[in-house]
């Protein structure tokens, strides 16, 4: 390392990497300084010093314009990173206590049904009483920036592609089929064919977009031959089922997830009944994240009881 690059981290004043990720996440320096609870100027001299400190412009300051560089991105990725480590410490050094505790987070896409998550989930709760949880629900891009930027302890979610700086194993494998609500013209029919979905309305999610997570879905509404158009879009699977049901538009559904509303005379299933597209569901994980005792003791579980499985076990049909 050079000279000056040896003294930066004990020359900076770390509390300006705290100020600069409020203005990022505040999108301004106003919002900042109400957030904070200071007075803007205060937030501008920070701001600038920070900017002193590293040698680049951080935030594009026009009026009417407020804009993160690509210098500054990258100090915010950073700075998510060290403040995610440093929320870890007090678990860390909670790690001698003979009895496990401490906390797990996890964020994850909507409504994914996995047994074989539920069992790992419900083994380790009644192994370890005194750990907590916490459980967020975000779109599959969101889960993985968030788990990038080590803000959480597991990520469950869609792929398009393999993310950087990201662990990604396949959890597990669902089919998607194509289904109708108790009051659409098509429901409780046994002779629908494939033509008979022609020009229909549906509802889909927002991911699916081409070369998305869902993109073999797309596929699926354009071979049943449905209107372009969606009808009803959202980002959640509870609610692309509320729509279906709800008359809205033919819905693309998990095959496994759907069965039950079948069998209560909620869905119909609609051709095609075979080809279904596949999707993966993957476990994430932060390579750079130091575990923590309770995560690092779930993560072996999760290993034991669904990555020792055969991944075909862990395809639902």
């Amino acid at each position: 390392m050079k000279p000056y690059e040896q003294r930066f981290p004990w020359n900076l004043d770390w509390n300006l990497l705290r100020t600069f990720m409020v203005v990022v996440e505040q999108r301004g320096i106003s919002k900042a300084a109400d957030f904070l609870g200071l007075k803007q100027p205060t937030i501008s001299s920070a701001l600038k010093r920070l900017e002193d400190a590293t040698g680049r412009q951080l935030i594009d300051r026009k009026p009417n314009r407020f804009a993160v560089t690509d210098a500054g991105k990258i100090l915010y990725d950073e700075c998510a990173n060290i403040f995610g480590a440093v929320s870890q410490l007090p678990q860390l050094l909670a790690a001698e206590e003979a009895e496990l505790s401490g906390h797990i987070s996890i964020v994850m896409t909507s409504h994914v049904v996995s047994p074989h998550f539920d069992k790992a989930l419900e083994t380790f709760a009644q192994k370890h009483p005194k750990v907590t949880y916490s459980m967020v629900v975000e779109e599959s891009t969101e889960v993985a920036v968030r788990i990038r930027q080590n803000q959480a302890s597991f990520g469950i979610c869609l792929l398009s592609e393999q993310p950087k700086n990201i662990d990604a194993r396949v959890m597990c494998r669902e089919f998607f089929g194509l289904y109708c609500g108790p009051r659409h013209r098509l429901f409780g029919r046994n002779d629908i064919a494939l033509p008979d979905l022609k020009g229909e309305a549906s509802v889909s999610f927002q991911t699916e977009i081409e070369g998305g997570p869902l993109g073999s879905v797309a596929q699926l509404r354009d071979r049943a031959g449905l209107a372009a158009n969606l009808r009803g879009v959202s980002s959640n699977l509870s609610e692309v089922r509320r729509l279906t049901m709800a008359n809205i538009g033919i819905g693309a559904l998990p095959v496994h997830v759907a069965k039950r509303d079948v069998q209560l005379g909620q869905l119909w299933q609609l051709p095609p009944y075979s080809q279904l597209p596949m999707v993966e569901i993957y476990l994430l994980t932060n390579p750079r994240r130091s575990l923590s005792p309770p995560e690092a003791a779930f993560l072996a579980l999760v290993d034991e009881l669904i990555f020792n499985v055969p991944l075909d076990d862990r395809t639902y049909s």
